[in-house]
Formats: C-alpha cells, structure tokens, sequence
C-alpha cells in the first residue's frame, strides 16, 4: 500500500489523539513533528519515535513531508497552513478550520493556488447515529428538512481554562464555547439542513469570570430551503448535561442523535464514556427500529476507544482522499461554513442586526 510521509504541527493535548493515529494507519508514514516550544516538540518525537522542529517550513523541506495535520490554537491555524500549501503538503486541521474568515480566506486561497487539499476535522459525522440521519434525510424520508435544533448544555470548570495559557481569552483562542466546543455540531446541522440563508443571535459569559469569552450563545437561522433553525449551546451547566442535533421534516417526522453524554469531552483530560446515540426516530414504519439503533450502537461503542476511534477514521479517509485524488470528508469550504456561523452570531450582536449568508470579511 502507497504511505505518505506526515507531520503533526501543535504538541499540545489533542496532539497526541492525532498522533496515535498517524503512527498506526497503514496510509501513513509519521515522520515529524513542528511546535513553537523546542522542549515540548522533542519530549513529544521521542514519544513517537519522530524528528522534531520548531519551524514548519523547514519540516517540510528537512523531512520530505507530503501532509500534515494542525493541532495548535485556533488563531494560529493559518500560517503553517498556508506555509504548507506553499511547500506543496496537504493539510488537515483541528476544528475549527480558523478562528476568523480572513484566516480561513487565506488558507482556502493558498491551497487552490497549489492544488493541494485543506480539511478540516469533524469526526463526529462519522458517528454511525450521525451516519444513519443524513442517509435518512437524503433519501427524503422526513420530507424537507423543516426545522434544526441544536442544544449543548455542558460544563467548563476552571482547572479547564487553566490547563493551557491561550483558552478563554479573544486573541489567542479567537472565542468561547461558539468556536471552541460547538464547531462539530454546528458542522452537522448545516450539514442536515443545507445552506444557510440568514443568522441572528447573543452570545453572554453566564458564570465564568475569569475568562473574556463566551461561555453560553443563543441564535436562530433561516436556511436557503425555508427551512428554520435554532441553537442553544452553553457549558455554563455544572456538571454537563448533554449535547443533541434533531432534524424535524416537512412530513412531521423526525430524526436526532445525542451526539455527548454529561459534558463534552476535553483531550487530554478526560475522554467518551458514553456512546452518541439517536434519541428521536419518528420515520414513518421505522419508530420500533430506535430501540434495536440504541442496542446496536451501544455494543460497537463497547468495541472500540471512542475518544480516538473516529478521529483514525477521519485521517485515515483524509490520506486516503490523497491516494485517490478525491474529496475528503469535510473539505476546507465547509470548514469555513462552521466559521462563518459564529462570526454571524457574534457580528449579529455587535451588530444589532440579523446577518446575511454568505458572511464576507473580517470578524
């Protein structure tokens, strides 16, 4: 089988779920790995077995590097992206793809101009009650997708915003709960429902003040189908309680997955202790097949480490879409999709207004 010779940029908590993956796909080739602290980057190849740099133009260059994945803070995603993409290295990003649209520009731009492939990581669409949804929606058996509601209520204690010097603050995390533990879900509601027409929304710090960002965010949508959506998504509730993504038709029927259970799971801290299951199956003829998803999907969960098993998953379709010359799972247009949403939410309350799709410019 043909390998690729990857990297990893960003020895942080996360890092280390990518990295696993990359020394144990048959795709890959795990050669290197690039952080700003020459301390963190060596501890972390002697782990792996790997070289170590601390600047990624040269890794590409030194190692022969062919793609690489990008585990550092949001605000800092774009420059060893656009480097690679200048390198001629395919790239796969930590969600979200960036923390502002110009950023997400920038990269979107350099990767056409070089013709490799940008992705971003949304594994939790490889979820199998995620799976089972959009087959579901595509083969039209809730009529349109009317309504989409996505709720989050989990928890963020303070040991969390201390676990790393750039959480909670606007410069170097690029924002709150709306950019950093809701960008999965907010991907797989515009994933079911379909483009986004217009945004309105709030966004508050509830109980954490010690932190600058948002901790609670509240919006409505209007989506290009007529169809209309919501979003409640908080960790502001102590101690998690769940995360949910339900899809109501124009046939009165409905789909939903339960994509977390309790609050949702911090790399490196804590992990999936609970598989994500359809909590909502009203599909005409198909209500007695929810119980006998929630069984099935109770025992795979059983069967695999559900903390790193979908992120494999994801870099491993991500190779193998460069082997193939395909599309990846979740391109870089989508990842800036999930970018432009929270920008509107945020613009929509500086703003005053509600917000137009496509979002242009700046945050």
């Amino acid at each position: 089988m043909p390998r690729l010779r990857t990297a990893l940029i960003g020895c942080g908590k996360v890092g280390h779920i990518h990295a696993q993956a990359l020394r144990q796909l048959a795709e890959s080739d795990f050669v290197a790995v690039c952080d700003a602290q020459a301390e963190r980057a060596q501890n972390f190849a002697e782990r792996y077995g790997v070289r170590s740099f601390t600047d990624a133009a040269t890794m590409f260059r030194d190692a022969a590097v062919q793609a690489v994945l990008i585990a550092t803070p949001h605000p800092l995603h774009a420059a060893p992206a656009i480097a690679a993409a200048h390198a001629g290295v395919h790239v796969l990003v930590e969600k979200p793809l960036a923390a502002s649209l110009a950023d997400c520009d920038a990269m979107l731009a350099a990767v056409c101009q070089s013709g490799t492939k940008l992705a971003v990581i949304s594994q939790r669409r490889l979820y199998e009650p995620v799976q089972r949804m959009k087959a579901a929606i595509d083969a039209g058996k809730i009529g349109r997708p009317a309504l989409g509601v996505f709720t989050m209520y989990s928890w963020r204690d303070e040991a969390y915003y201390r676990s790393d010097p750039w959480r909670g603050r606007w410069d170097t995390e690029g924002g709150g709960v709306l950019v950093n533990q809701s960008p999965h879900q907010l991907d797989l509601l515009q994933w079911f429902m379909g483009d986004i027409d217009e945004v309105s929304g709030y966004w508050a710090n509830v109980n954490h003040p010690s932190i600058e960002v948002d901790d609670t965010a509240v919006a409505t949508l209007r989506f290009k189908n007529g169809g209309l959506g919501a979003i409640i998504t908080s960790v502001a509730q102590k101690p998690g309680i769940y995360t949910k993504v339900q899809i109501h038709g124009s046939n009165g029927a409905s789909v939903g997955v339960q994509t977390d259970t309790g609050a949702t799971f911090v790399a490196g801290m804590s992990g999936i202790a609970e598989p994500p299951f359809n909590d909502v199956w009203s599909i005409p003829g198909e209500e007695h097949l929810l119980a006998k998803f929630q069984a099935e999907d109770r025992e795979r969960f059983q069967k695999v480490d559900g903390t790193s098993y979908y992120h494999t998953l994801q870099i491993q379709d991500f190779l193998q879409a460069i082997l193939g010359e395909r599309r990846p799972l979740v391109t870089g247009a989508e990842g800036r999709t999930v970018v432009a949403l929270f920008t509107a939410i945020y613009r929509s309350q500086r703003e005053r207004r509600a917000i137009a799709f496509p979002v242009e410019g700046a945050t």
